[in-house]
């Protein structure tokens, strides 16, 4: 699957890519938890999308890395499209 064939609410995606950036990540308080994120920017030869990383996920990355997102998903935030691993996804450094 390639970038440009994601749409918001597409599941069970199998992509690699290359991360392009990756910001400053923030804190967030959800349920009285508190929780990282950040979202990075990751492209293959058909585009680009933002990825979203939560916790431990976003210390395994850096910009310049290649990865593998198994059994990702297409949610959308403010009117765009971006990818995340959801509940149930992997992300492995390549």
């Amino acid at each position: 699957m390639n970038i440009s064939e994601l749409k918001p609410g597409t599941g069970n995606i199998n992509i690699e890519a290359e991360v392009t950036s990756k910001e400053p990540e923030r804190e967030i308080n959800k349920y009285g938890r508190k929780l990282r994120v950040t979202n990075l920017t990751v492209k293959d030869d058909s585009g680009t999308m933002t990825l979203v990383l939560w916790n431990e996920d976003i210390d395994k990355v850096n910009e310049g890395d290649k990865i593998k997102i198994e059994n990702g998903y297409v949610g959308e935030w403010q009117g765009a499209p971006q990818l995340t691993l959801g509940k149930f996804g992997k992300l492995t450094v390549l």
